[in-house]
């Protein structure tokens, strides 16, 4: 018998057509109505894809309700979680692979400290990529864009039209970019006179 929770007795998978809620970070959510399952809700990544576990009994209005609390569960899971090196590079070989036909082959792949004006770079000619350490506790979809952008760098060195050309294929270019240009401009606001932490 299959270890595919798909495949276990009382499972009952559906995918809803409605697209993620806005701060998701995610391109497909499946869900999973299981009849063993009383009351609990749980949810996990699965490659691109997010899985949430529900019991069979929930509504309509309670699954959605669901999805979207799970969701925003997941995202601030990751938000906390800080990648090593390893991690990194292994990450920036598996978006390669995903998203550039494994075209972009970086050397090596490590966070460093001191860019404090720049996200990332990337060394062309010797295929290195160097992400900000600023990076480390954002969503995991704003890092694997600004990994991208740096991978793509190894294919294009400009940012000439085919460079974003490349980057078109990262669903949530729009939002990283969106959430980086947020931070830049909230570092720039001026600290309010008098406020205090007491």
């Amino acid at each position: 018998m299959s270890a595919d929770p798909l495949h276990r007795a009382g499972a009952h998978p559906r995918t809803p057509t409605n697209p993620p809620p806005s701060g998701s970070g995610t391109s497909a959510i499946e869900v999973r109505r299981s009849t063993r399952r009383r009351r609990t809700v749980s949810a996990y990544r699965e490659g691109d894809r997010t899985v949430v576990l529900i019991p069979a009994r929930m509504s309509e209005a309670e699954e959605r309700r669901w999805v979207s609390v799970m969701l925003d569960k997941l995202a601030a899971q990751e938000s906390k979680r800080v990648l090593g090196d390893a991690e990194l590079a292994e990450r920036a070989e598996r978006l390669s692979g995903q998203y550039f036909e494994g075209r972009a082959r970086p050397a090596s792949v490590r966070w460093v400290t001191n860019q404090n004006t720049r996200w990332g770079s990337c060394t062309p000619s010797e295929g290195s990529i160097r992400l900000s350490h600023r990076l480390q506790g954002m969503p995991e979809y704003v890092v694997d864009y600004v990994l991208l952008h740096e991978l793509a760098h190894l294919l294009v060195p400009g940012h000439g039209p085919r460079f974003w050309r490349l980057l078109e294929a990262y669903p949530r270019t729009e939002r990283a970019r969106g959430y980086l240009e947020g931070v830049v401009a909230a570092d720039r606001l001026p600290h309010v006179p008098g406020a205090r932490n007491e």
